[in-house]
């Protein structure tokens, strides 16, 4: 029988250390996974965002080096610099917004996982200690 795969959210409570770190590691590898791993819906926005700036570095970035390398040349003996910095511009606007967006996304994920670490220790003060063992009686 294959395994059920889903990404809907489980009972929020509060995470343990280590499973705040985990989201942490998590969120910087895949910028959202890990903030859905700690229950909070905010992290499939952050998946869109992170996938949105992926796909506009991928697709604006392989047309900008194609003409960077046909354009190599006249770069550096053209007439005027600043044509030059225009079509540069031009060419490289969508992979930077995409990179842009991916950072953005990173960081967001970065916050979020900083709250996840705080609530993992604010639970854990707040849990009651075991009670003493006392081995003479």
């Amino acid at each position: 029988m294959p395994m059920k795969l889903s990404l809907a959210l489980g009972p929020r409570r509060p995470p343990s250390r280590e499973t705040a770190w985990g989201c942490l590691t998590t969120n910087l590898a895949m910028p959202g996974f890990g903030t859905i791993l700690a229950g909070r819906k905010v992290g499939y926005l952050q998946i869109v965002v992170t996938a949105a700036g992926f796909a506009l570095t991928l697709i604006g970035g392989v047309p900008a080096i194609k003409w960077g390398f046909a354009h190599m040349a006249n770069m550096s003996d053209a007439e005027d610099p600043t044509e030059n910095l225009r079509q540069l511009w031009i060419h490289m606007r969508w992979p930077l917004v995409g990179i842009a967006l991916f950072v953005f996304a990173i960081l967001w994920a970065l916050t979020s996982s900083l709250s996840i670490l705080a609530e993992a220790r604010k639970a854990e003060v707040m849990r009651p200690l075991p009670p003493k063992i006392n081995p003479g009686a």
